[in-house]
């Protein structure tokens, strides 16, 4: 029963952080659900029809995307909702305000935020935390300017389709 009620948290957080296209129509019900959403939907059976009809649409989606993971990406998806629960209501906001910001970003930023945190990713363990530990270290004006700095290189290195000439 608990590994059942993880899931159903677990598609549930997954709703919440990711991006998940809104249905405009009320066609999402219990039935037109396959089986397999159904078994990780569970919980909201009795519920169904009550939930709002993007409520309905993202907890589908959601159970389909866990669905279709393979285990290792299912046990990674567990770790990050057990990380999610151990925040505190203002830390769960703060991450979807930052979000949020994300996805009023422009394509191109949105690109260059993947693209640097990618390139993060692929850095040894060890030299992803001197990078952390130095920028904790820094005052609020000083990671900006780093921040600047890096802008002024990212634009340099690739020029905005604006600002070449014809």
């Amino acid at each position: 029963m608990k590994t059942k009620y993880l899931i159903v948290l677990l598609v549930a957080s997954l709703l919440g952080l990711g991006s998940v296209a809104m249905a405009q129509d009320d066609d999402q019900t219990w039935d037109n659900l396959t089986e397999e959403q159904q078994r990780l939907l569970e919980p909201y059976a009795e519920d169904w029809s009550t939930l709002s009809p993007e409520r309905r649409e993202r907890l589908a989606e959601g159970a389909r995307r866990y669905a279709d993971m393979d285990p290792d990406q299912r046990a990674q998806a567990r770790d990050r909702f057990d990380n999610w629960r151990e925040l505190n209501d203002e830390q769960r906001e703060a991450i979807r305000d930052r979000y949020q910001q994300f996805q009023n970003l422009p394509p191109r930023e949105k690109a260059r935020i993947r693209d640097n945190f990618r390139r993060f990713r692929e850095l040894p363990p060890d030299r992803r935390q001197q990078l952390r530990d130095r920028f904790r270290d820094m005052t609020p004006d000083q990671r900006q300017k780093v921040r600047d700095r890096l802008r002024q290189r990212q634009q340099q290195v690739r020029p905005r389709s604006s600002d070449r000439p014809n």
